[in-house]
């Protein structure tokens, strides 16, 4: 029988790295927005851009640059899926939806996933995916 971990809340250091204006300590993100920024942390990283986790990370990245197209889609709705059941263990029930934008050469990523340990709606959340040069 497995262990289910449960929480009460979750909390994440700011990467922005804004000071509180009352405490002088560095800003934290709390439960939803935590989670959130952790998701397009991981889909955001590339594998082997961390230097003692090299295997963190999804290859979002190199799909970018292939057609704009159903096909291509469905490649990167599978490596987010595949990342966040790795690296993810606050979430579950997560479904990802990728729209792509043919004309203007990105992806839309819609992400749906319930927090384990809290009695709040399913979460969603949206961002956009584009190849950089």
């Amino acid at each position: 029988m497995s262990i289910t971990r449960i929480s009460r809340a979750f909390k994440d250091i700011s990467l922005s790295f804004d000071v509180h204006p009352v405490t002088q300590d560095i800003t934290s993100l709390t439960n939803e927005r935590a989670i959130i920024r952790s998701i397009r942390n991981l889909v955001q990283t590339i594998p082997n851009e961390r230097f003692f986790n090299p295997d963190l990370g999804s290859n979002v990245r190199s799909s970018l640059f292939d057609f704009v197209d159903f096909g291509t889609a469905s490649v990167i709705r599978d490596q987010i899926l595949n990342t966040i059941s790795n690296y993810e263990p606050r979430v579950r029930n997560v479904d990802v939806e990728v729209l792509p934008r043919p004309d203007l050469n990105e992806f839309e990523v819609t992400v749906i996933f319930d927090i384990i340990g809290q009695e709040i709606p399913t979460q969603q959340f949206s961002f956009i995916l584009e190849a950089a040069r």
